[in-house]
């Protein structure tokens, strides 16, 4: 089986030093983590600027409207999506908005602004869980 690869960014949005996750939905064509909650994010499109992609991929799963912060962990992940072997490196960046008032894309279907140090306690993507665990030390 062939592995595709994929670089991407995700944001840890911060408003008033809350977090949001957001949970996928089963309407989320590519999704490999239905009813689990991730933080909005997604693949840079070549040619694409990572920085840019990541302010529009917050715009469109949340409706919010961010200030990029800095880097803070690079993880990956190899989901299988639609059979096909996927192998994705991730850079998490910090993210700052001045709202809470998130409206989701169709991909997802609930979101909770927590405590980052409560992230045990909600049904997360399991690459999240060392991306939490850097952002609460650093």
């Amino acid at each position: 089986m062939s592995i595709k690869i994929f670089v991407a960014t995700k944001a840890f949005i911060n408003y008033k030093g809350k977090i949001l996750i957001i949970r996928e939905s089963s309407e989320y064509l590519e999704g490999a983590n239905r009813g689990k909650y991730d933080v909005v994010g997604g693949r840079v499109e070549p040619g694409q600027r990572f920085d840019e992609s990541l302010v529009r991929e917050v715009k469109e799963e949340t409706g919010l409207s961010v200030k990029l912060g800095k880097p803070f962990y690079v993880g990956e992940w190899r989901p299988i999506v639609r059979g096909e072997q996927w192998q994705i490196v991730g850079t998490f960046f910090e993210c700052f908005s001045d709202s809470d008032k998130v409206i989701l894309s169709k991909d997802h279907n609930k979101f909770v602004w927590i405590d980052p140090k409560d992230f045990k306690k909600y049904n997360l993507i399991e690459n999240l869980i060392p991306a939490f665990t850097t952002y609460n030390t650093h």
